[in-house]
């Protein structure tokens, strides 16, 4: 009986360590293993559709997206981009720590929210993740934004960030974002119709780059004339 149950209990030991290691594995493929796989198949293959454009389907928005490589995209459109989200994109490796430093400053002192999301922490959240601001998605957030920093690069993170992001109600990429607000291609955006897409990726439902209002040209204006300080220093040199 002794001998029985002690078999017994062995077993039921081994039946849990089984499930934890089960889970452990899991969990590896999950958060680890996954991520490294999707990464590098989409270092040569265009991601094919995101969360957030399954949500606005569903939402009633449509889907209209036409990728192109860089070649295609005006170096307009790179540097008006830099300049409005992230001007330090050549410089650091996904993080911009002094961003996110006084965002933190910002919002303990009860001012205005300011985030701290570099392009390349944009592009991972974008691409591989859903909308939300739920600390396993940020987790998330972080482990793509290495794996993309280690094994595509700044050129590709810029290409895949152009063709992805939402530019208005079920438009996606450079390209159709050009091709519905100024009826050109990406590769011939002017430097004031970069300037005006690159002001609207903050709201891209409610800020209309076509037909801007007061406020919208102004801040088109700005990030005109802080691009042309991004072509002057040299900020896009690694993708341009």
């Amino acid at each position: 009986m002794a001998k029985a149950g002690a078999r017994q209990g062995a077993k039921a030991r081994g039946g849990f360590w089984g499930v934890v290691r089960a889970a452990i594995a899991a969990g590896l493929m999950i958060f680890v293993i996954g991520p490294v796989i999707v990464v590098a198949v989409y270092r040569f293959v265009p991601p094919p559709i995101t969360f957030l454009m399954v949500q606005r389907v569903f939402e009633g928005h449509g889907l209209e997206r036409r990728w192109v490589p860089m070649r295609r995209i005006s170096p307009n459109l790179v540097r008006a981009v830099i300049a409005a989200e992230d001007a330090r994109f050549c410089d650091h490796r996904g993080f911009d720590l002094e961003a996110i430093e006084k965002a933190m400053a910002a919002n303990a002192a009860g001012k205005k929210l300011r985030g701290g999301s570099t392009i390349s922490q944009q592009t991972a959240k974008n691409v591989f993740l859903w909308p939300g601001r739920d600390w396993v998605r940020k987790g998330l957030e972080t482990w793509f934004t290495v794996l993309i920093e280690i094994g595509w690069g700044k050129e590709r993170i810029m290409e895949v960030y152009l063709n992805s992001i939402e530019w208005g109600p079920g438009v996606y990429g450079a390209e159709m974002a050009a091709q519905k607000n100024f009826h050109v291609p990406a590769s011939r955006l002017t430097v004031q119709q970069a300037a005006r897409l690159a002001a609207i990726v903050p709201k891209p439902l409610s800020w209309k780059a076509a037909k801007p209002g007061p406020y919208m040209k102004r801040r088109a204006g700005s990030i005109n004339r802080n691009a042309r300080a991004v072509r002057r220093e040299g900020l896009t040199a690694c993708v341009l």
